[in-house]
Order: structure tokens, then sequence, then C-alpha cells
């Protein structure tokens, strides 16, 4: 068995001014799950890919007389397998804990939190809530990824608990691969701009979906003089989010609470449009809407970019299998089939010319102080940074 390099301890976790006060009981436990995470990554995962080429497959050609040929036939036929049950238990498990370590360590002071954020969300008009705006089905109808109440509910006036339960938890989550800010995507599309693009200076950027703002931080860091707007549909996300930007001193940033389906901005308002891990929340019906309302508001020259979970074309049926396991056991119902989609027909369908799209591999940045070791090779199917950014230029 090959060695697990540990992840970094969560006393390494980013703190800010609406950060959650935590104790040692409180690193232990984020410290177990990120370790647990790690040993189900790198040490029982192959060993499930070895039950299914060494058991699940050859029983299952045995009897069809071909090997399986979709992501769907491989988890039927991996369901009554030990390993896999295990390994499947296990992690739901670990999502479980993490939702109940977080909760637990934010509900004790919630009081305190939501008083840290009025604090800094009456500093300046930053923040627009607006009471009207519903909450879509397809975020409302599950608890995504574990977490009770999901991104909208609000226990109490003013309520950020879920967000904070959001920040304070990804780190153990994903063993530090987002770096200590969560911010990895953020910073990765960043880099990218710098690196590839380096003359792109947009003037106004849109973030839709930017829950606690973790991604769309650096963004506006790279581009001070820019007028950024980052949308949510959940008031709670909303009201941490700015509090988080302002105590990380970004105030170029305007939150606000609006459905991307449908803005009210002004043809071409927008040079940089950009989502990070969002698509596969969306819904089948809302996200042709959404990428239609992108290129509409999106100016002449301007780009639309998004990090996602890789799509599954081109991936072989245990590959497909293992990455689709959000959808059934992780809360992801949109998961599995938004990784089928075309996204480049997508786009088109959209009103973006086919010969403007474009997709590209980024892998999240990692604080090399605190991670000096981050495997450059391989992921967690779904848990670390190494995405697919999609997108395209309007003419």
């Amino acid at each position: 068995m090959s060695q697990q390099a540990l992840p970094p301890s969560w006393q390494h976790v980013g703190r800010h001014a609406v950060f959650p006060d935590s104790a040692l009981d409180d690193t232990a436990r984020f410290d177990f799950l990120a370790n647990l995470n790690g040993y189900l990554a790198t040490q029982l995962s192959p060993k499930v890919k070895l039950a299914y080429e060494q058991r699940v497959k050859p029983a299952f050609e045995k009897e069809k007389g071909r090997a399986p040929e979709t992501r769907h036939e491989v988890r039927k036929a991996m369901a009554a397998d030990g390993i896999y049950q295990t390994w499947s238990a296990l992690r739901r498990s670990s999502m479980e804990m993490r939702q109940q370590a977080g909760r637990g360590l934010v509900l004790k002071q919630v009081d305190a939190l939501i008083e840290k954020a009025r604090a800094l969300n009456a500093s300046d008009d930053g923040l627009q809530l607006d009471a009207s705006v519903k909450v879509p089905r397809y975020s409302s109808a599950v608890d995504i990824h574990c977490m009770p109440g999901g991104y909208h509910t609000e226990l109490l006036a003013d309520d950020v608990s879920a967000a904070a339960n959001y920040d304070c938890g990804i780190f153990a989550t994903t063993g530090g691969m987002l770096g200590r800010y969560n911010d990895g995507g953020g910073q990765a599309l960043a880099q990218w701009l710098q690196e590839q693009h380096p003359q792109f200076k947009p003037r106004r950027i849109l973030d839709i979906g930017c829950t606690v703002g973790h991604n769309i931080v650096p963004l506006a860091q790279a581009f001070p003089d820019a007028e950024v707007i980052a949308i949510d549909v959940a008031a709670p996300m909303l009201r941490y989010a700015h509090a988080r930007a302002r105590a990380l001193g970004v105030n170029n940033i305007r939150f606000r609470q609006a459905n991307g389906e449908a803005l009210d901005y002004a043809d071409g308002s927008f040079d940089l449009i950009t989502t990070s891990m969002f698509w596969h929340e969306s819904s089948a019906t809302a996200m042709p809407r959404k990428l239609r309302e992108i290129h509409r508001l999106l100016a002449a020259g301007g780009l639309t970019a998004h990090l996602e979970q890789p799509q599954y074309h081109g991936m072989d049926p245990y590959e497909q299998f293992i990455r689709d396991w959000d959808a059934y056991n992780n809360n992801e119902p949109f998961w599995s089939v938004m990784h089928e989609y075309d996204l480049r027909q997508m786009m088109a369908a959209a009103g973006f010319e086919a010969d403007r799209y474009f997709e590209t591999k980024v892998r999240g940045v990692v604080d090399r102080d605190i991670f000096p070791v981050a495997s450059e090779s391989g992921e967690d199917h779904g848990r670390a940074a190494l995405w697919t950014m999609f997108g395209a230029w309007k003419a």
C-alpha cells in the first residue's frame, strides 16, 4: 500500500472577520474528515476500481457476453459489491459529518456571527437583497450535498449560518486543494486570463451563483478597477459573502439577490461573465435560459468562462460511473444529465458562434506554503480541483 500524503491541518484555513471562532476540538473534527476523505480517495478508491476489474466486470461479461457499455450498467453491477458499498457509505458519511461539524461550530455562535455580518454590511450599499426573488425549485427541493436547508434556509433574521457552515467546511472536504480561502477556482481563472489574455481588461464583471463569493474575490482583486456584480438567489449566502469580501479588503464587488435566468441589466452590460461549479446545481430547463441571458448580457468582444467538473464524453463507463456518484448519493440531482451535455452545441444554441467556443483544463490554485507536495496528477472524481473550463468570446 502506498503512503498517503497527509492534507494540511484545518488550522491553516483562512480566517476573516466573519469566519466562525474555533477551538482545538473543532480543528480535530475537521482534520479527521480531511484525512478520512484523503484515505477514501487515495487508498480505498483504487480498491473499488480493482473490484470492478477483477470481479464485477468479468461477472457481467460472463452473463451478458459483453463489457458494460454505460455508466448505468456499471452502477447496477457494482451495487452489490462489498468494497464499493464500504467506500460509498464512508464517502456519504464523511459529507454528513462535515455538515454536522460545520453546523455545530456555527450554530453555537450564530448570534455573534450575524452581528459581525450586520456591522460589515452596514458600511456601504454593496449588498442588495430582494425578498421578491424566489428560490427556484431545483435549488430548494433537496439539501444539496447534504447541507441541511440548502443554501437559502434562514433560521433567524439576517441569518448567515448556512454560508458560515459552507465556508468553514470546504477546506476539510477538499483537503486544502482549493487553498486556504477555498478560492482556488477563482485564482485559477485569474491566472489563466493573465497568462493567456494579458490584454483583456474587463470593466464590468458578472458572477452568477456566487455563494459565499470565494471565487469572485480573486477576480475582483485581479481587476481592481472593474465594477463587479455577484448574484445569487440565497440571501444568507449574500449577507455573508458581502461581509466576507469587505473583511478581506475587497470593496469593488456588489452582491445582489437575483436569478440568472432573467436579469434587468441592459444588453451588452458586461465584459466578463463567470460561473464556478454552478451548472451541475441548475436544471435542464434553467441552463439554456441562463446561457441565453449570458449571451444577451455580454458585450461584443466579451468573454464568458465557466469552471465545472469534466464532461463525460470520451470517458470509459467506469470513470463515468464513479464520477456520477454525487448524482445518486450526494444530493446532486442535475449532476448526471448536466455532464452528458454537448456544451459547444448548448453555447451555439444560446447564440455564441461555434468557432469562438473553447474548452481547456485548469487546476485549482493551492497555497504551496501549507500544501507544498500537492499532487499534480489525478483527483478525487469531483472533490479536488482539476476542472474543465468552457466558454466563448462574443463576436
